[in-house]
């Protein structure tokens, strides 16, 4: 049995790391494409975002360049502002709320 170092022991890590992160990405992208309902669909999308958040965390671990940590804190910061929009549409999906809206469906003419 040979001995690993350190560093090829985190660079083994960085390797597995992004070959399971792949895959959950194409986990995820399926559920997104099958999923039976809108709040499926709309947590898969929150999923991506979570896992690109970790994808970039997993590159810049990588690479050594820290910058990219803001970006995944932007991301994370857009994927939350998505998700609670997306939640409260479905939360009020069908609801109108605009009188000439309503007036309008009213007024349609059913054959």
């Amino acid at each position: 049995m040979t001995d690993m170092s350190a560093d090829e022991f985190y660079q083994l890590a960085i390797y597995i790391s992004f070959g399971l992160s792949i895959l959950a990405f194409l986990l995820t992208i399926l559920r997104l494409v099958l999923g039976p309902t809108l709040p499926d669909r709309i947590l898969s999308l929150d999923l991506l975002v979570t896992l690109g958040i970790g994808f970039i965390v997993i590159f810049t671990l990588a690479t050594g360049y820290y910058a990219y940590l803001d970006m995944a804190i932007a991301l994370g910061l857009v994927g939350f502002l998505a998700t609670i929009a997306f939640a409260r549409f479905v939360m009020h999906q069908g609801e109108t709320n605009d009188p000439l809206i309503d007036d309008g469906l009213e007024q349609v003419d059913k054959d």
